[in-house]
């Protein structure tokens, strides 16, 4: 009896065994996928999360609870669609990455299918770079995962852009940001810092898994916790990270399983509205103020902001005159309707309107018997003095042996900060014996008036007294009297003493600009000094050297005294020189009319990485061949420094 039931029984065992296999090959029936709303799809919001989708990670029990709701044959389908995918990225399967798969196929279709539209947008590009920096192609769902390619998402904690770059990371991969422009949201250019980036962080860690979880977290996270647990794969390392790098890798996978297999979970649907790249043409503005919203116009576009749109980088829908050069990108559809007028006309309709709404200034309400409230302004301007302000006397300090910067600026009473500003002082440089520093010390008293000052030239040249307390510079006039050319200034002035009062008065010089005579005159040179060290040390150049001391080379002997002043000029040249001032007529000949000569060409200085083709681009109607032809260039080399003609 029991070897019958046993023969019975072997039949159906076996059956149900082989069945098995075949049942995990089957795809079971999911619900008919609902149809999504016809709404904008460059405005349309985050469902999930603004930043990455793993923000409001999904629990590990939660996980495990729809693993073992998960339908056997489900599973199985899924894990071998998943191992069969040929990629060089992480694509291990379990019950987290199971549980992300459910949430993009099942209860997030709608987000799924979003991303679908714009997926034929944006994938091109970022395939194209992926394979300029020898990356594998399928980093493309890294995108998705950081900003559901959306190139203006930004994160609660300020992650910005198609791959989510925060502050720090961008500026150190060259991502310029300012008040109108935020590369960040730039995709070509925010796309090639990500390769970058991504090329940099594999490099550190050779293992894509450890690659995702350190751009989620960060390089230098990601190395800690190495280091505090000895192990160095991500799965490894999994139980000891935060919840939503936890589950970062696994939405990966699911994502990147979730777009593969879109049509299989019927995500696909002809009332999707999806986009494509389009040809585009570039405007380059060279520092004009320019709107976009006038040129939409222009182009025929109903929507004022649709250039936006395709200028997502920019944070203001117009740029002021004076800002760095900028290219505006619009459709090259349109440029057949741009060419009915030149290119000023287009700018001028472009500029930004000047009638700008302004603030109102604040009017107090003046009540009877009731004196008005100061404002700011007024209070301010009643609590600055009337005098002028504090004059400052500058000296010269050569520092001694053991002398610090915070020693030199206790000793003349002022700040280190400004010691160290004033002469060029890095926190990191230490002062060295015999260096000159310049110290500007305040005046105990205020300096004398100009017009006391006029008044001692006064009792020298009485001819010049009347006009030089009015409108003469008399410093000016004093270190004219002490050069060769003390007579020609002597004329000078009184031909400026006698000339009508009409003409605008020249503002006396300050008597901070005095002549500084702490400045040594000579010095002996030591053991170990040369002369490049002693033009350095004084603020000269070696050429001065030469020329004041008479030396035919750059050999200095310990002992040898140097000037460090003009020589004056000796008797002969100051009496030629007053020979040749009193032979000179009084009345000068008429200036001749000047010649107009014809404008110079405008020159290029090259940069390094420019060439031919970068440069014509930079220049309207400039072309590599003109550029070769003004030139005369054989070949398309330049060099860092060249000068090229540009325009002639």
């Amino acid at each position: 009896m029991k070897k019958s039931l046993l023969r019975a029984a072997v039949p159906v065992l076996l059956a149900s065994a082989l069945a098995r296999p075949v049942a995990a090959q089957v795809r079971p029936q999911l619900p008919p996928a609902p149809q999504p709303a016809l709404n904008d799809t460059l405005q349309v919001h985050l469902e999930l999360l603004p930043d990455s989708l793993v923000a409001t990670p999904v629990p590990v029990d939660s996980a495990r609870l729809r693993w073992l709701r998960t339908s056997p044959e489900l599973r199985d389908l899924v894990g071998d669609r998943i191992a069969c995918i040929e990629t060089e990225m992480p694509h291990a399967f379990n019950n987290h990455v199971m549980a992300f798969v459910r949430l993009f196929t099942e209860r997030q279709r709608g987000y799924t299918q979003r991303v679908l539209e714009r997926e034929n947008l944006y994938f091109p590009l970022f395939e194209k770079y992926l394979a300029k920096y020898n990356l594998p192609t399928d980093l493309k769902y890294l995108a998705v995962v950081e900003s559901a390619l959306i190139p203006t998402a930004k994160s609660r904690v300020g992650a910005t852009g198609l791959w989510q770059f925060m502050g720090p990371t961008a500026n150190d991969l060259r991502l310029r940001r300012d008040e109108w422009v935020d590369e960040r949201m730039d995709p070509e250019k925010a796309t090639e810092a990500a390769c970058k980036h991504l090329r940099y962080l594999y490099g550190v860690f050779h293992d894509w898994e450890m690659v995702l979880a350190a751009y989620n977290w960060g390089a230098g996270n990601m190395q800690k916790v190495v280091r505090r647990t000895g192990k160095k794969t991500y799965w490894e390392v999994h139980p000891n990270l935060p919840a939503e790098t936890r589950n970062y890798v696994p939405t990966f996978t699911a994502i990147m399983y979730a777009m593969k297999y879109a049509n299989e979970h019927q995500l696909h649907s002809p009332a999707l509205r999806y986009q494509h790249a389009e040809a585009m043409d570039t405007l380059q503005l060279g520092g004009r103020p320019f709107d976009l919203t006038r040129l939409a116009r222009a182009c025929g576009y109903p929507d004022s902001m649709a250039l936006l749109r395709l200028n997502p980088e920019l944070r203001k829908p117009y740029l002021p005159a004076g800002y760095r050069p900028y290219t505006v990108q619009f459709p090259a559809a349109t440029r057949a309707t741009l060419a009915a007028v030149d290119r000023e006309t287009l700018f001028d309709y472009c500029r930004p309107l000047a009638e700008l709404p302004t603030p109102l200034a604040t009017k107090s309400v003046l009540l009877a018997g009731v004196e008005p409230f100061p404002t700011r302004d007024k209070a301010v301007a009643a609590a600055k003095p009337v005098s002028a302000q504090p004059k400052y006397r500058r000296v010269r300090h050569t520092v001694k042996r053991g002398e610090t910067v915070a020693s030199v600026a206790e000793q003349y009473a002022v700040r280190t900060a400004q010691l160290r500003r004033w002469n060029e002082l890095g926190r990191g440089n230490s002062l060295t014996s015999r260096k000159q520093l310049v110290v500007f010390v305040p005046q105990a008293t205020p300096a004398a008036p100009a017009v006391s000052a006029a008044g001692t030239v006064a009792s020298a040249k009485p001819a010049v007294a009347v006009r030089s307390q009015k409108a003469t510079p008399t410093l000016e006039l004093k270190e004219a009297e002490d050069t060769v050319e003390a007579p020609v200034a002597a004329r000078a002035a009184r031909s400026v003493a006698v000339r009508p009062a009409t003409r605008r008065p020249v503002e006396a010089v300050p008597a901070a600009a005095e002549a500084d005579d702490t400045v040594p005159t000579s010095y002996v040179v030591r053991s170990g000094d040369f002369l490049e060290k002693v033009a350095r040390t004084h603020n000269l150049t070696i050429a001065q050297l030469k020329a004041w001391n008479n030396l035919k080379g750059e050999t200095v002997q310990p002992g040898q005294k140097l000037t460090l002043v003009a020589p004056a000029p000796t008797a002969e040249l100051v009496a030629a020189t007053r020979e040749v001032a009193t032979q000179r007529p009084a009345t000068r000949p008429a200036p001749a009319t000047p010649k107009t000569s014809p404008p110079l060409p405008e020159v290029h200085l090259v940069q390094p990485g420019d060439t031919l083709y970068n440069i014509s681009r930079r220049y309207q109607g400039l072309t590599v061949e003109k550029l070769r032809e003004l030139n005369h260039l054989q070949s398309d080399d330049v060099k860092p420094g060249q000068k090229l003609i540009v325009r002639s």
